[in-house]
């Protein structure tokens, strides 16, 4: 084996195989079609799962397309097509689909349990490069992934075939999801162990102090004492109500900073002559991201949480929410 040494060789080749892979790619567009609605449709029907399979490079694209549809709405595992004919084949029932990828159409494993699978009642969709393949036409509906090289030098190693299956893979998936009505709150629930289950399922309620814990004070309290009461609550403000015991303001140490700047003393004065009056306010059952994008767009760092009647239900701050980890 040959070793060549140039950067400028590496750069060339490197954006050769990214261009080849792009072109093969962009080429899938210009042939989807009728084998593709079919596709979508018997999947749609499907009273069972979607059996995803396939050997070698074809298997790990086949593995990963299973994934991407399982997490998108459409039920799906991964069977690899060598250990299905060595008993893995009972995992496949008749109500099932199974999506089977071969770049030639013609791999051994795959055209031996195709029978057997059609014998028992399932639907056969083959993702090939080779229309005229022994697999395509068994299928009931094939998608042609083919290319007209690989990226490799010597169009052996499977590059740009297999980049061609992951994207038509991923076309299928978004297709279903759009058909099935798949929205962001049910991709959440598929991935509620990441980042993105906890934004979309946390809501302000699970994040929240609850109103016993929050620190009011009435409008004629001194400042000092709202002072304490404020580190006493340890959120960097004050909620302050009126005689009737209505939510009438905040006070947060921003305020308490910017009252010094332009008053001095302040050690006579009620709070509520200093407070910020109508304060943001977010409903406990709004999302906890949408309680962040309101402090960010109004530039605070508190949210007085209320009930639809405006009641005090109790309040956030930005550390609260870091804690979740929903920022």
């Amino acid at each position: 084996m040959r070793q060549q040494g140039s950067s400028g060789r590496h750069l060339e080749m490197a954006r050769r195989v990214l261009r080849i892979e792009a072109d093969a790619v962009a080429a899938l567009g210009d042939r989807l079609g009728a084998e593709f609605e079919r596709a979508v449709d018997l999947i749609l029907a499907c009273r069972g799962r979607v059996i995803v399979s396939g050997i070698g490079k074809s298997g790990h694209i086949a593995r990963k397309i299973a994934a991407t549809l399982a997490s998108t709405g459409t039920p799906a595992f991964f069977v690899h097509a060598a250990e299905a004919v060595h008993g893995d084949l009972g995992m496949i029932a008749c109500d099932d689909v199974l999506i089977a990828l071969s770049n030639s159409g013609e791999n051994d494993e795959l055209l031996t349990i195709v029978p057997l699978i059609k014998r028992q009642g399932g639907r056969l969709i083959a993702m090939t490069g080779n229309a005229a393949s022994s697999l395509a036409k068994e299928a009931d509906a094939h998608l042609d992934a083919r290319v007209d090289e690989e990226a490799c030098p010597l169009n052996l190693a499977p590059t740009a075939s297999t980049t061609a299956a992951l994207a038509l893979g991923d076309a299928l998936a978004v297709a279903l999801l759009d058909a099935r009505g798949f929205d962001a709150e049910d991709f959440a629930r598929s991935h509620p162990g990441g980042v993105l289950g906890r934004k979309l399922l946390t809501h302000v309620r699970d994040v929240m102090r609850p109103v016993a814990e929050v620190p009011v004070v009435g409008e004629s309290m001194p400042v000092p004492e709202a002072l304490l009461a404020m580190t006493r609550g340890g959120m960097g403000m004050v909620v302050v109500n009126n005689a009737d015991s209505r939510l009438t303001g905040i006070f947060t140490d921003g305020d308490l900073r910017r009252a010094m700047e332009k008053l001095g003393d302040l050690r006579a004065l009620p709070v509520g002559s200093l407070a910020t009056r109508s304060p943001r306010t977010i409903e406990a059952g709004r999302l906890a991201v949408e309680a962040v994008e309101m402090m960010e767009r109004h530039k605070v760092n508190q949210l007085l949480v209320v009930d639809a009647d405006g009641t005090l239900a109790g309040a956030l701050n930005m550390h609260d929410l870091f804690q979740a980890k929903v920022v």
